[in-house]
């Protein structure tokens, strides 16, 4: 069998140097909404207005059972 405990190692420090630069936490609110309002208006757009939009998302919520 090979000897894989050098190249664990290796991928172990070059995982952590890549995790290390993000903050840990939470995104604010508002850079939150911020990127979820381009797709929403891109949707209610594609589906035909706030209505149809709603009528899908209810019927989601039915057929996931809430």
């Amino acid at each position: 069998m090979a000897y894989t405990a050098p190249r664990t190692e290796i991928r172990t420090r070059e995982r952590t140097a890549l995790t290390a630069d993000r903050r840990p936490g939470r995104r604010h609110p508002l850079v939150a909404t911020a990127m979820v309002l381009p797709l929403a208006a891109l949707l209610v757009y594609a589906f035909g207005g706030w209505e149809a939009v709603v009528t899908q998302a209810s019927s989601v919520g039915v057929m996931l059972g809430r």
